[in-house]
């Protein structure tokens, strides 16, 4: 933990935990309020609280998908990784984490064609796979949320208490307090719509660091400035692993396996956290495809140029006096705590800059937790409470669980996040560790939806495969090169990289083995059969009150093509008249079909380009980045996140609006009818 003062005072980081958190909330009770009696997006209803109504725009996804994967490690760790490695640790850091948004949009393609009714993806596992492999998989998701649940609040509550001196038990279990409050109050809606207005806030504040740092500081002022900074810092620090110890360099060993770490942990926080399946659920069919790509290409532009801005400028103001450690070193405890971006706003900025570092990093902690409570709260009342312990739950009984689950799970992360604290495990330990805990089930998650192949018992060793290779992996890496086993061992980075590529590799291997050995051929219509309704239940008032508003009579004659007997043994999900879930139309055959190979073609071609044929020349060159070349590298950061501001803030406008504007209309309806009446009273 930071030994340097607090650069605001205490009363700064209650104001912005509990003042902020509570302000949100207060705005989603109005808006819910008049969404419930003016719209028919009731949030009473499961279908609006869970999904949305599956009727959500591609900027607003976009904006989603930005808003959740900016994490407090988003913004925290990449800034460490550029204190560490210089240039090279921001543009791994984004270009290892952008991949799997890019591939998800494959994904969430095939969930739309596949199983346009589901809930969540372990709905899919169940269908296909049965209780065994559903409870595996559950495990998998389990550890994946509160790991990334446990991440933020550790890292925000680190940053928040080095800045303020509050309490750090105190921010761990305040900074949720809200989060909770304006999700169970507006559901998944709610989280969209305040997921933007925090993207909103993390642009501006970004350009106002980019634009300070590189233009106006007196520390720095410009690109060439920063340059001569960087270049005295590796005479003074050369960087172990980088070509001459030079921070300005994509020559550096340690980053390239941070970035392929990166590629591995990213890949289970992606594809086995509820939370990117919802945004894929909650999308309209083809333009999810659309919104995953613009939301992997916005984010890319975060950790990029927030690092490329406050992770260098850590390096280059170590040595002046107003860096807070000055005279010392920051410790590497406080660097991996996630620190760098901290001192370097205060160093710049002063107050000013801690406060903006403070809202920005409350705004990004928020908004992707406001992302894992729905999506846990999905999973314990579909996949647990639904399937296992009340399958004949009614709407009223699934929208109070959800509720009750969202509390819950909310103090479990912020327990795991203590725990982690007093045991003295910080957020660059669990960052490392994560991926190889959870890459073995990420092959076998994809396959689910994608691949008719595979076998039950193909996804079932290909998880529990790839977690036992990765734990070998990892511990007798760490043994053999270290000596033993601790914290600081296991969390280097030969021992974490071992685990990770065992565990996504192993796991790969073996569930496309097993199921060749006896391949499957899966009818996907048991899957899109999902939450359809039962041919014996009541045609008409079976319906229950929280199906998705606005069906045409059109929209339901295509809505009984799909209610066709399945296999009752594997289609447990479809016999509850309770989960009967009505949908938009489709979209047509060919539609579907160009939606996807566009996520092929632009997810593997923009992959290629990030991650070989930008980096590897420079790598295997040994190029030293040139004054000239510099200032162009970080003029290209600077624009990278204009445009991206303008993809998941000002495109999303058009739709926030067109809901608010509806909002309106019906308010307004509502107040002439009720002048009418009372005229009509009158006489």
């Amino acid at each position: 933990m930071s030994t340097v003062s607090a650069t605001l005072p205490l009363g700064a980081g209650y104001g912005v935990v509990v003042g902020v958190g509570f302000f949100f909330a207060f705005v989603m009770m109005g808006v819910s309020f008049l969404q419930n009696r003016y719209t028919t997006y009731s949030t009473k209803q499961s279908e609006e609280f869970n999904t949305a109504s599956r009727s959500v725009k591609p900027g607003l996804i976009a904006s989603g998908i930005v808003s959740a994967w900016t994490w407090a490690a988003t913004l925290l760790q990449s800034c460490t990784v550029a204190y560490e490695y210089g240039v090279a640790g921001p543009f791994w850091y984004a270009a290892g984490a952008t991949v799997q948004i890019l591939m998800f949009s494959i994904l969430a393609c095939k969930v739309k064609q596949n199983a346009p009714r589901c809930h969540t993806y372990l709905e899919i596992i169940y269908a296909r796979y049965g209780k065994v492999t559903h409870l595996i998989f559950m495990f998998f998701a389990f550890v994946t949320n509160i790991l990334v649940g446990s991440q933020l609040l550790l890292g925000g509550s680190a940053v928040v208490t080095s800045l303020t001196g509050m309490n750090v038990y105190a921010a761990i279990f305040l900074i949720p307090t809200g989060v909770c409050t304006y999700v169970i109050l507006g559901g998944l809606r709610a989280t969209f719509l305040c997921d933007y207005s925090h993207t909103l806030i993390l642009m501006i504040i970004i350009l106002y660091f980019m634009f300070n740092a590189y233009s106006v500081s007196s520390l720095i002022g410009s690109p060439g400035e920063m340059y001569d900074l960087l270049k005295e810092a590796a005479i003074k620090r050369p960087v172990e692993g980088n070509h001459e110890g030079s921070y300005l360099t994509l020559k550096s060993n340690y980053a390239l396996v941070f970035g392929v770490i990166q590629l591995c942990s990213g890949s289970g926080t992606v594809f086995l956290d509820q939370a990117y399946w919802q945004r894929a659920i909650a999308s309209r069919p083809t333009t999810a495809v659309r919104a995953y790509i613009m939301g992997g290409l916005a984010w890319f532009a975060i950790p990029f140029g927030f690092a490329t801005t406050l992770g260098l400028a850590a390096v280059a103001l170590t040595d002046n006096p107003r860096f807070p450690t000055y005279p010392n070193l920051p410790t590497s405890a406080e660097i991996s705590s996630g620190l760098a971006a901290a001192y370097a706003a205060s160093a710049m900025l002063g107050k000013g800059g801690a406060v903006a570092l403070l809202i920005v990093l409350f705004m990004a902690v928020t908004s992707c937790a406001s992302a894992e409570l729905i999506a846990v709260s999905s999973i314990l009342t579909f996949d647990v409470y639904k399937c296992y312990i009340k399958p004949l739950a009614s709407p009223s009984q699934l929208i109070f669980v959800s509720h009750a689950m969202i509390c819950v799970f909310g103090l479990t992360m912020a327990v795991f996040a203590c725990i982690w604290n007093a045991i003295g495990i910080d957020l660059g330990w669990l960052f490392l560790v994560m991926g190889l805990l959870i890459g073995g089930a990420v092959f076998p998650a994809a396959f689910a939806i994608t691949w008719k192949g595979q076998t039950k018992a193909g996804a079932i060793t290909g998880c529990l495969g790839g977690l036992s290779a990765g734990l070998i992996a990892w511990l007798t890496t760490a043994k053999h090169y270290y000596g033993e086993l601790s914290v600081h061992t296991t969390g280097l980075s030969y021992p974490t990289l071992a685990g990770n590529l065992a565990a996504i590799m192993t796991g790969l291997i073996l569930t496309v083995a097993v199921s060749c050995i006896k391949m499957d051929n899966f009818d996907w219509e048991i899957t899109r059969a999902i939450n359809v309704a039962v041919i014996d239940s009541a045609p008409t008032n079976s319906t229950p009150p929280d199906s998705s508003p606005n069906l045409s009579d059109s929209e339901k004659e295509k809505e009984k093509v799909d209610t066709s007997p399945a296999t009752p043994t594997r289609t447990t999900t479809t016999t509850s008249p309770n989960l009967h879930v009505e949908i938009a139309p489709p979209d047509e055959p060919h539609k579907l079909r160009a939606a996807f190979k566009l996520a092929c073609i632009s997810s593997f071609v923009l992959t290629f380009i990030m991650d070989f044929l930008i980096p590897m020349p420079m790598f295997f060159s040994h190029y030293i980045f040139s004054k000239g070349f510099f200032t162009a590298w970080v003029v290209i950061s600077f624009m990278w996140v204009f445009c991206s501001s303008f993809v998941s803030t000002i495109l999303p406008i058009w739709e926030v609006r067109g809901f608010f504007g509806e909002l309106a209309r019906e308010i307004g309806q509502d107040l002439r009818g009720s002048k009418t009446r009372r005229g009509r009273g009158g006489l």
